[in-house]
């Protein structure tokens, strides 16, 4: 029966009246999402408009639980070109899209915690019977540089409009035992989202995080078929200069029966910490370095004194303590929901329960002695 209510919505969505083109604007902030035209209402799904192109990640942010669907679109004769270690060069003209949303549980404030995705989609876009949005983020490339700018959605899910200074959203999750934990849902403000994106604390440019070859080096079920994503990029002419062998993959944090605890532990740090702890990022002081890439042991927080961690240290000496989780400031930050505590500092206000139960298992799979230095 669901097959034949998915198959509905595809046809409402593909017999729907086609969308004006995507608007690229090279200035200003229009008020609406739709003002973009990159996605739009057709029937009960959320579509992409043509050329608008869904990509995943292997592991992806946390976002107190939200799904996302990420697209990207270039315009006609242009495309990005292939960076080993660094997010893909993107050129002028590009627009990057990532909506936020919960699949339902009881009620339009009340969403399902769950890493099921089973019934979020119709087609390459979104089921809206199923899912609630919450917001639409654009990255866009302009002559300038990269632009961010946050969209929040209205009750009736009909469309988004400028919130350049962010929102607050109350939601309450819903886990699969039927337990209920209340929330706000922090949609970031224009200069948080510029913030997170500005991962070379030299330059300040704000970038894209994850259009990196390591994230995106997986298969994806596209409309016309499941295709590794970088190749299919290159097929379509949306990238070049991908080459044929030693393109570098993260794991899926999940994925525990194809790829080994500390692959999956560094890929989830990567994504979720390495934005700012690198060498030439936001904390690179803290001489934490969480990024992916071959680091020292101290770098990683091994038997490291925290620098700067204030009251985050929970009083607690090292930033990872070989062998005892309880002991290490990494896995008391990320267990917090205390704002002054907390890691990472924005984009959540709930604790990622699982991704806490990976890092603290790998921490207590090592070895090693920080001794009393």
């Amino acid at each position: 029966m669901r097959g034949l209510v998915g198959a509905f919505v595809l046809c409402v969505a593909a017999c729907s009246p086609a969308p004006a083109p995507v608007t690229f604007h090279a200035d200003g902030y229009p008020e609406k999402l739709s003002d973009w035209n990159v996605v739009y209402r057709a029937g009960d799904a959320l579509a992409l408009n043509d050329r608008v192109v869904p990509f995943d990640l292997n592991t992806p942010l946390f976002s107190d639980y939200a799904h996302k669907l990420r697209t990207v679109w270039m315009p006609e004769g242009v495309h990005a070109r292939y960076e080993a270690h660094e997010a893909l060069d993107f050129p002028v003209g590009t627009i990057i899209s990532k909506t936020f949303f919960y699949p339902l549980a009881d009620g339009k404030d009340a969403v399902a915690r769950t890493e099921d995705t089973a019934h979020d989609r119709a087609g390459e876009g979104l089921d809206l019977r199923n899912v609630r949005m919450i917001e639409t983020r654009l990255l866009v490339r302009r002559e300038a540089g990269w632009v961010a700018i946050p969209y929040v959605w209205n009750d009736a899910q009909t469309e988004a409009t400028l919130e350049r200074t962010g929102a607050d959203v109350p939601l309450q999750l819903v886990a699969a035992d039927g337990s209920r934990e209340d929330f706000t849902y922090e949609v970031p403000d224009q200069n948080q989202c510029a913030g997170c994106h500005a991962s070379n604390n030299t330059t300040r440019d704000t970038k894209p995080l994850g259009p990196k070859a390591r994230h995106l080096d997986k298969d994806y079920d596209y409309a016309g078929g499941r295709e590794n994503q970088l190749a299919h990029l290159q097929r379509i002419g949306y990238l070049q200069g991908v080459p044929a062998d030693g393109v570098p993959r993260n794991a899926d944090w999940r994925d525990a029966a194809h790829a080994s605890l500390d692959d999956r532990a560094r890929a989830y740090l990567d994504i979720n910490c390495g934005h700012c702890h690198n060498a030439h990022g936001p904390a690179d002081t803290s001489g934490l370095w969480l990024d992916a890439g071959e680091h020292p042991p101290r770098h990683l927080g091994l038997c490291k004194p925290s620098v700067a961690a204030g009251q985050g240290t929970g009083g607690h000496r090292f930033d990872i303590v070989p062998g005892n989780a309880d002991a290490s400031i990494l896995a008391f930050r990320m267990a917090s929901d205390d704002p002054g505590v907390r890691m990472p500092e924005v984009g959540r206000d709930v604790v990622h329960r699982e991704g806490v139960d990976l890092i603290r298992t790998w921490i207590a799979q090592m070895e090693g002695d920080c001794g009393k230095g």
